[in-house]
């Protein structure tokens, strides 16, 4: 299995959006048809890429990526959970209307999908890797071709397992496939059979892994990168207060990003070598964060900038300039609309994000002022007290249950979230215009505190759907 660990090369500042000219960026015809791919590891938080700042972690590939695009550190998961997230991308709508809104559901056949709309214009399709939209079975995870296929054709995937060394895929049969070595590696090469096998017409590959999500790891190379003593730790980090949080725990997880960004590496070559590059849109991200011990907390599902902050990076030399960084609020919802958008296509109305590839090409007009985001649970789970929703800005993040206000961060004073302002009297009329913009956020995504009370696995033919 051929490597990609490569020495992280120096990182030349990013240029800000500001002047920069696009006129001569958008002249070819082939424009309106490119290629699409999206990278997407599990549980990986934005802030642990050397491009986002974190020169103690090792994303070569990554940085290379985005010097060849634009990185956007506003990325955002509207609901920082597995399913949740996976479902947000592909329909481009919130889990309110979609109905995923808690892990281990099936995603409704008769929504319409991304991969879909690309199908009915001629794209090929392809899916790999880690795909949990189809309720329930994580392993062996059999998803048989057809509707709960979502509009991919070429498949290479399982429902849902973290054993990253030891686990099963599927073809199109239900004859299980072994994966013995870093699974990531694997996916990379199905992907390649893919690329290399639709190299003369449009396609959408989406790519996902499950590292670095937890049990973290990676294989031992990697891991002799990191030395659990010598991290820098961020600092609202809590020491000891969880497992998933300890100085072990995260050298591992940056040893798994760092043996995932190797594979990005791969991809990247295959495209260049494949001639690729110049006509395929590039966007890496991931569902949801990890917050790795910061205020004490594990995991995912909170609000804090560990959990719902995501990887942002978009790469396409034919139409973004090399080396911007962006600060456009981006999230889940809107990256069904914005590939719709730059593949020349209607967008349904169905779906609720925005389609903002123009503003992401350079093109004037209104920005989101704020990313929607919410997390549906009736009960408590992952040290969260019950169902939150929330609101992101530029400057501000705002969460708060039913019945009161959480947290409340002024962000350009406290980009670690260390002081707390959702109690303070001091703050009440920013709070109060915060809860206004919540409320027209919940309106717009057809979300309804309700949908926390109501049992969401209800069944028909054995999988769980939620009906909302």
């Amino acid at each position: 299995m051929q490597s990609s660990n490569r020495p992280p090369p120096s990182r030349a500042p990013l240029v800000t959006v500001g002047t920069l000219a696009l006129a001569s960026c958008v002249a070819s015809a082939a424009l309106a048809r490119p290629n699409v791919i999206i990278i997407m590891p599990d549980q990986m938080r934005g802030q642990a890429m050397g491009i986002a700042g974190e020169e103690q972690i090792r994303t070569p590939c990554l940085d290379r990526l985005a010097r060849g695009g634009v990185y956007l550190p506003n990325t955002f998961a509207n609901t920082p959970v597995c399913c949740p997230a996976r479902a947000t991308i592909l329909t481009g709508m919130y889990p309110a209307r979609h109905g995923l809104v808690t892990n281990d559901l099936r995603l409704r056949e008769s929504l319409t999908s991304l991969a879909e709309r690309l199908a009915e214009a001629g794209y090929a399709t392809g899916f790999v890797g880690k795909w949990h939209l189809d309720g329930g079975y994580r392993m062996p995870g059999f998803v048989p071709p057809g509707p709960r296929r979502q509009g991919f054709a070429f498949w290479a995937a399982n429902e849902c397992n973290h054993s990253h060394f030891d686990s099963l895929y599927f073809r199109d049969t239900p004859e299980p496939l072994p994966i013995r070595i870093f699974e990531p590696e694997v996916w990379t090469g199905e992907a390649i059979r893919f690329l290399r096998d639709n190299r003369d017409r449009p396609f959408f590959l989406w790519w996902t892994c499950g590292p670095p999500h937890d049990p973290y790891g990676a294989p031992p190379e990697y891991e002799r990168l990191y030395d659990p003593a010598r991290l820098r730790m961020r600092p609202n980090w809590v020491a000891d207060a969880t497992p998933h949080g300890s100085r072990q725990a995260i050298a591992r997880y940056y040893a798994a990003i760092t043996a995932v960004d190797a594979q990005v590496g791969r991809l990247l070559d295959e495209l260049d070598r494949l001639d690729l590059t110049d006509n395929t849109l590039v966007l890496f991200t991931s569902d949801h964060g990890d917050m790795l011990g910061s205020h004490g907390l594990t995991l995912k599902s909170k609000p804090w900038e560990e959990s719902i902050r995501v990887p942002g990076i978009l790469r396409h030399p034919p139409t973004l300039p090399a080396g911007r960084k962006q600060d456009l609020l981006f999230s889940h919802v809107d990256i069904a609309p914005t590939i719709l958008g730059w593949c020349g296509l209607s967008v349904p109305a169905v779906m609720q994000g925005r389609d903002l590839s123009g503003l992401l090409q350079g093109e004037a007009g209104p920005e989101p002022e704020a990313v929607y985001l919410s997390y549906h649970e009736p009960r408590p789970r992952e040290g969260v007290p019950a169902g939150w929703r929330g609101i992101r800005t530029k400057r501000y993040a705002y969460a708060r249950f039913r019945d009161r206000p959480w947290v409340l961060y002024d962000l350009e004073a406290d980009p670690f979230e260390m002081k707390n302002l959702a109690d303070d009297p001091a703050y009440a009329d920013l709070r109060a215009r915060l809860d206004h913009m919540l409320i027209e956020q919940m309106r717009r995504a057809g979300d309804d505190w309700a949908i926390d009370l109501k049992e969401p696995r209800v069944f028909y033919n054995g999988p769980a759907v939620y009906r909302p």
